[in-house]
């Protein structure tokens, strides 16, 4: 038993080296100019693996980008992020219900008009994969920033990638040694985040809009600390303006498209 863990168990703080590692994560977009090997990255994969699938159908299909073309043209779709280009390697995990299409064809079935819950689980599943992935990562020195903008247009991201019909981007990740890494940002209070027994009933009494408040202004501090412009209401600004008018309005036709209903 780890010797942190068991004097924790006697009345200590558990730690290890895992809760320490996410404890000082950030986001990294800049790498050194160090190439990433494969063994390195088949090793994280394969860990990555055994992550908790439902009901073991392991819906995910990951594909490992490097050539430059490619991270160029993925770059165009995620906002002309520079990290995309710039990234030693690209990993986009993937929703990949083809697998399950194969098994039920052999019992004389089809996954096509699949419903929302199998869009969901095979997007979980990726997702499980990809931050077990990361963290595995983390683990030998390497880091990296995950990329969501990839579904800014599904359909085109499913071409750069080649996929086949019921398989879609569900997100990518950049990836490499670390070049300059940033300050951390705050996270909002533990308190305000978690609820004990039911949903609103906060350690202390604490009230969600005051704490929301409080960290706006914690989130602008942060901000101002790096030369970022900012607004004093830093973080309900930001989530105003990122969600009105709606991200990605066409998503659900072009996740249809690809083969997933998500109705």
């Amino acid at each position: 038993m780890n010797e942190q863990i068991k004097a924790a168990e006697i009345g200590g703080t558990a730690t290890s080296a895992l809760i320490e590692d996410l404890d000082c994560r950030v986001s990294v977009r800049d790498f050194a100019d160090r190439p990433v090997d494969k063994a390195m990255v088949n090793t994280i994969l394969k860990a990555a693996f055994r992550a908790p699938t439902s009901s073991n159908i392991q819906s995910y299909s990951v594909i490992v980008v490097r050539n430059q073309e490619t991270k160029d043209k993925l770059s165009i779709v995620t906002g002309n992020q520079k990290h995309v280009r710039t990234t030693p390697v690209f990993l986009a995990f993937c929703a990949d219900l083809t697998r399950i299409e194969i098994a039920m064809q052999r019992h004389d079935h089809t996954i096509a008009g699949n419903n929302l819950e199998v869009g969901l689980v095979s997007s979980i599943d990726a997702a499980l994969v990809g931050m077990s992935a990361y963290l595995a990562a983390r683990s030998l020195g390497l880091a990296g920033v995950m990329i969501g903008a990839v579904r800014n247009d599904a359909v085109r991201s499913a071409e750069i990638l080649g996929l086949p019909k019921h398989v879609y981007c569900v997100f990518g990740m950049c990836l490499g040694w670390p070049g300059d890494v940033p300050p951390q940002k705050p996270r909002m209070d533990f308190d305000a985040v978690v609820h004990q027994e039911h949903y609103g009933n906060h350690a202390g009494g604490l009230d969600a809009g005051a704490a929301l408040t409080a960290y706006a202004a914690a989130l602008s501090a942060h901000y101002e600390s790096t030369g970022k412009a900012t607004t004093a209401d830093s973080w309900t600004h930001d989530m105003d303006k990122k969600f009105h008018p709606q991200l990605r309005q066409g998503l659900r036709e072009q996740l249809s498209q690809l083969g997933f209903d998500f109705i």
